[in-house]
């Protein structure tokens, strides 16, 4: 157990220390560059956003086919599109240690969902994954206009800002699922999936929790 726990610290500890930096990179960045900085930086915060990509390698897990897989991501896509544009553009704002806990829970949920949880413990059947998908894509969205928020982007342009940010969501995501797919795709062939797929979700597991104890002590020391 507590190599699984250390192995997650080590993951997600050095990427949480230089997110100030990151910020201060990016701010510079989106300050001096065009549209394309904030498909740039909307990218690269998909790419680098380790709790997103673990709750969408978790629902990949539960698919087959690349239809399936199509399907699911459209509403996890929907999902975080509507919350990510309307939030950002009324100014919604919520504290980002909050709202990262919650996604932290959404990482909790899918590696526990995974491994049969609802079944084992509360004898009944997981709720509906579609519904649970586009949910969580909301939850998420708001995480990234959290994000967007905390930078300066000035009022010009504003509206096509958002929309570019979110353009570089979509970009990073996809980028960030072409390897999630292959790698899950080709394991399932194979002998050891059946430990590979316990491993990975509990992983998911250990990591949401960690992730989730991680926030809410920033959120009590902010």
């Amino acid at each position: 157990m507590m190599r699984y726990i250390k192995l997650v610290i080590l993951l997600c500890v050095p990427l949480t220390l230089t997110a100030h930096d990151i910020a201060d990179a990016d701010q510079e960045l989106l300050a001096n560059g065009s549209l394309w900085a904030y498909i740039w930086v909307g990218a690269k915060h998909m790419l680098t956003g380790y709790d997103h990509l673990l709750f969408l390698t978790g629902v990949i897990f539960y698919l087959n086919g690349f239809k399936s897989i199509v399907r699911f991501i459209t509403a996890f896509t929907v999902g975080h599109s509507i919350t990510l544009l309307f939030a950002t553009y009324w100014g919604v704002k919520v504290d980002e240690h909050l709202i990262d806990a919650v996604i932290a829970l959404s990482v909790f949920y899918k590696g526990f969902e995974n491994l049969g949880g609802f079944e084992k413990l509360f004898n009944s059947s997981s709720p509906n994954l579609m519904f649970m998908v586009f949910t969580f894509g909301l939850i998420h969205g708001l995480g990234l206009s959290t994000r967007l928020q905390s930078f300066n982007i000035g009022d010009e342009l504003f509206l096509a800002k958002i929309i570019s940010f979110n353009v570089g969501v979509e970009m990073g995501q996809v980028l960030a699922l072409i390897p999630i797919v292959f790698v899950i795709s080709k394991w399932k062939s194979l002998k050891s999936y059946e430990s590979f797929y316990k491993a990975v979700n509990f992983y998911l597991i250990i990591a949401g929790v960690f992730l989730f104890i991680l926030q809410m002590n920033g959120f009590f020391n902010s």
